[in-house]
């Protein structure tokens, strides 16, 4: 058995401890807003948004309140909004303390490729690589695999990158991985999954320490 959407994000909130600044990026870093467990940290969205809360109840959702992928969202006790210049000060003056952000590829070396496929058209790099760069730790989220079965954790990033080995754990449905010296170091595994299922579906050495 692999770990559920909801499950990746409740293991990814394992990597926070209280009191940190966290930036959640677009995708499946969103749903650790609802997989705190009562941790006191703060969520920072680049849109210009410090202290946000889980996603609101039905026919609670404010539309001026959302985060940087364009959701509904909540304001914590204490939150507070500013504009995007000023959150952008924030993510370049090294004032996150970790960034959660999806992927295309994430590379043996760490490297991170989350914002474009060549030949697709896309709106930008938007604040992927401000995070990448700013953040104290970064770590990436996604599928093991593409919806093609094309490895997402491989050896060397075809994909343009969005910043160079600044990736320290890739979490997947299969488990958590350390992008170390060129290979995948098994961290943890998802229950159920074995050794050789990680290694069938990555596209780069995968070892166990």
């Amino acid at each position: 058995m692999s770990w559920t959407k909801d499950e990746i994000a409740k293991r990814a909130a394992e990597e926070i401890s209280s009191g940190q600044i966290v930036n959640l990026g677009i995708g499946l870093p969103t749903l650790i807003a609802d997989n705190l467990g009562g941790k006191d940290v703060l969520l920072h969205s680049e849109n210009g948004l410090l202290g946000m809360g889980p996603f609101p109840a039905k026919g609670q959702a404010d539309p001026q309140l959302i985060n940087a992928g364009k959701q509904t969202v909540t304001v914590v006790p204490g939150g507070s909004t500013f504009d995007s210049s000023l959150s952008f000060a924030m993510i370049r003056g090294g004032h996150v303390d970790l960034a959660f952000l999806g992927a295309l590829q994430v590379s043996a070396f760490g490297d991170l490729a989350n914002w474009t496929i060549p030949n697709k058209k896309v709106m930008g790099i938007g604040g992927a690589m401000d995070l990448a760069a700013g953040a104290a730790r970064v770590i990436a989220m996604c599928t093991h695999s593409s919806k093609k079965g094309e490895a997402k954790l491989v050896e060397k990033c075809s994909f343009p990158l969005t910043a160079s080995r600044v990736v320290s754990y890739v979490i997947t449905e299969l488990g958590v991985f350390e992008p170390k010296d060129g290979k995948f170091v098994v961290v943890e595994l998802a229950p159920g999954v074995t050794l050789e299922q990680v290694e069938g579906a990555t596209g780069g050495p995968v070892v166990v320490m």
